[in-house]
């Protein structure tokens, strides 16, 4: 047997995943699992307004206000030894408000009791809320949101012991919740090969834990034990239909795909590849293939899908306001104070006809995001992008500038709808996790790089509008703004301080051969008559 210490060692170092496979119960079942949480929302929002309540209390001080700035100019000045005293006392103050994951565990004892729910269930929502709590206490979290009708909380049991369990029932997966039992759905290979792998486990557990404790402790490798961590259950309404999902955690890595004549789906690459991520398109440069499209898009373009959402919603807007007269001002303003609305038949259907519109094109640019993440890894091993900055465009602009030409006022909104419709931070996040977990390297420039003010052929840094697309290096040779962002970015070496610099002896050596499969790109989007967003490129 393997000693408790060893196991809990290895099991800490492993990795794991999720496997999200659709449950096959009874109607029955189902209805009561969206009961159960209903009934979970119900006592969250409970938790909610308490915490809510205790966060305004403590921000209300000013002893407390004036520490979290001290707090921030320690953070500044890399002062730890201030900073552990200011968080000591910030500590006791948020104790004595009732700001604390304790007093957050206790307070939601009695709520789960009284909407019935298993202490299981209540806990792990208590552990959700309070991570809202410390976003907003520690982060850039601004309030906690309540749960609306609809949005049920996922059922997720933390021991797979407890509530939800897990067995292998004569080579089946069965599992188990509060009196119900279910199988998993599978309808490809690759679910079939984690389900097998987790039936294997469940079989031979002790066999698979004691070789694995031993290779980790002599080789220091870790294998993948397909051990099942916990589940959980997401209950969805999709298409007027009750439909159950099994969120199950597994200890290791993600089976690989293949396809049906038995080979792999996806290849590893190797090489460097420069990737320039824009707000609504990704570049990319490595010595295979050049690259210059529109994020987020699967096939067709997604402009229309997009376009179908807007008028729904200017739709909705039309029947909200005509329904509701009273709840406006005179300049269409929602009237302050608390109100009661009115919401007629045909507005609930548009409503169910805009979520499903919506998680289809949800689901659609995830999955567009992840072929592309899976192509570029097969171009090579090392991913070489600009630090993340989608969260800081999407911030509204604070100054009021003018338009030296019209004298009208200019728009303060950004780049909100575009990162919201294209998901740059997703794509990049997925890039991180799927070069990092395939044995590749993800590297991020310093933000001194200014990949797209760079002319290497002068050396020179040349500050450029945003507007300005394609334009020419000293040298005349026209080259458009993202591919080129992503050719020097290709071109990253260290310098002798270990710092990410741009290498202008690569970038003269591979210029020509790599420009060529940038004019040859540029000329492929043409013929296409497919608009890539932002890229100066007509048809």
């Amino acid at each position: 047997r393997v000693g408790s210490d060893e196991l809990r060692m290895f099991r800490k170092k492993s990795s794991r995943h999720v496997l999200v496979i659709e449950a096959c119960m009874a109607e029955d079942d189902k209805r009561r699992l969206f009961n159960i949480s209903n009934r979970l929302r119900l006592a969250g929002n409970e938790l909610i307004a308490i915490m809510r309540n205790s966060i305004e209390q403590l921000l209300r001080t000013k002893r407390y206000r004036k520490l979290k700035a001290l707090y921030g100019k320690a953070c500044e000045n890399n002062d730890n030894a201030l900073k552990s005293h200011l968080s000591a006392q910030m500590d006791v103050m948020q104790a004595e408000y009732d700001v604390s994951w304790d007093y957050c565990r206790r307070a939601m004892i009695p709520m789960g009791k009284k909407h019935g729910l298993p202490s299981v269930f209540a806990l792990t929502r208590a552990e959700d809320i309070w991570k809202g709590v410390e976003k907003v206490i520690y982060a850039d979290g601004k309030m906690l949101r309540f749960s609306k009708r609809g949005e049920l909380p996922i059922l997720r049991a933390k021991q797979i012991e407890r509530i939800i369990t897990v067995k292998n029932i004569d080579g089946l997966l069965v599992f188990s919740c509060s009196g119900m039992t279910f199988s998993p759905i599978m309808t490809d290979q690759f679910e079939e090969d984690e389900v097998n792998a987790i039936l294997n486990y469940l079989a031979h557990g002790e066999d698979i834990d004691a070789k694995a404790v031993k290779l980790f402790k002599e080789a220091g490798e870790i294998p993948d034990t397909s051990r099942p961590c916990y589940a959980a259950l997401k209950c969805e309404v999709i298409r007027g239909r009750l439909r159950v999902f099994i969120h199950l955690t597994i200890e290791g890595k993600a089976k690989r795909k293949f396809n049906k004549d038995g080979s792999p789906r996806h290849k590893y690459g190797r090489g460097v590849v420069g990737c320039d991520i824009g707000t609504q398109t990704v570049a990319y440069t490595s010595d295979k293939e050049c690259g210059l499209r529109n994020l987020a898009e699967r096939g067709e373009a997604i402009t229309g899908s997009e376009r179908k959402e807007r008028i729904l919603l200017r739709k909705l807007d039309r029947s909200r306001r005509a329904m509701n007269p009273d709840n406006f001002n005179d300049d269409g303003t929602v009237k302050k104070g608390s109100r009661k609305w009115t919401f007629s038949k045909n507005y609930i259907r548009e409503k169910e006809r805009l979520s499903g519109l919506q998680r289809k094109n949800s689901i659609n640019r995830h999955l567009a995001i992840r072929e592309d993440v899976n192509h570029i890894r097969s171009l090579g091993d090392v991913f070489i992008t600009e630090p993340r900055n989608a969260r800081k465009l999407m911030i509204r602009s604070k100054e009021t500038s003018v338009n030296e030409k019209t004298g009208k006022a200019n728009r303060k909104k950004r780049f909100g709808k575009s990162i919201r419709n294209r998901c740059p931070g997703y794509f990049q996040s997925q890039a991180e996790m799927k070069f990092t977990l395939t044995g590749g390297r993800y590297i991020e420039v310093p933000y001194g790089y200014r990949a797209s003010q760079y002319d290497h052929t002068n050396g020179e840094y040349v500050k450029r509008g945003l507007s300005k697309r394609l334009f020419s290096l000293s040298d005349g040779t026209a080259v458009q703004r993202d591919l080129y962002s992503s050719f020097l970015l290709y071109n990253a070496s260290f310098d002798d301080t270990g710092e990410l610099i741009i290498d202008g002896m690569s970038c003269t050596n591979s210029f020509t051969s790599i420009n060529r499969m940038h004019e040859e790109e540029i000329e492929r989007i043409r013929l296409s008559g497919k608009k890539v967003l932002n890229s100066g490129i007509r048809a």
